[in-house]
């Protein structure tokens, strides 16, 4: 596992678009079906990372809390399945059933998406406002595994609440850190 943080994405950039298989019901997703009224938060996730395992309970906690408001999710593994089969489709779609997952988990198998949002981490998020431009990139809250410190998904929930309520979230954003993404190799 190497420890890498987030690319860190410029604020305002476009949301790119998508078409990804869902693992748990098999459609296709796009970025506009997935888009949430008021905002969409795109995560970049997977299996087998220790440091998403440590935030999978709060990302749920925060989608639950988030969805009513009028906020989208979506869920994205972009790792080479082949070289890490804890991240295959198939153990993708165990995983979303076992956690309640309230938003879908998509499968980038060309990880054409992730280049797209330039994401190099697990877990990696991203956060757009009602006209798809980003708004936060960066991580959930200060928690790391083995740290001691509480899961509050502060960073995230902040910039969120910011865009709900009009105003811009704090313009220092500390990047994400986790697993790199397991890229393929050609």
């Amino acid at each position: 596992m190497a420890l890498t943080e987030s690319n860190m994405l410029p604020l305002g950039t476009a949301a790119p678009d998508f078409s990804l298989p869902d693992t748990v019901s098999g459609k296709i997703f796009s970025l506009k079906e997935t888009t949430g009224k008021a905002a969409t938060v795109v995560m970049f996730i997977c299996n087998h990372c220790p440091f998403v395992i440590h935030v999978n309970l709060e990302i749920v906690r925060l989608a639950n809390d988030y969805l009513p408001k009028g906020v989208g999710f979506v869920a994205i593994s972009s790792n080479d399945a082949e070289k890490y089969p804890a991240d295959a489709p198939g153990k993708m779609k165990e995983v979303a059933e076992k956690l309640g997952y309230p938003f879908p988990y998509l499968y980038d198998e060309t990880q054409a998406t992730a280049r797209a949002y330039d994401a190099a981490c697990t877990p990696d998020f991203y956060v757009f406002d009602e006209k798809l431009n980003l708004t936060y990139r960066g991580r959930l809250d200060d928690s790391r595994p083995n740290s001691g410190t509480p899961l509050t998904g502060r960073d995230l929930r902040a910039a969120l609440d910011a865009v709900l309520t009009g105003r811009k979230p704090e313009a220092r954003q500390y990047p994400s850190a986790g697993c790199n993404i397991k890229w393929k190799s050609y």
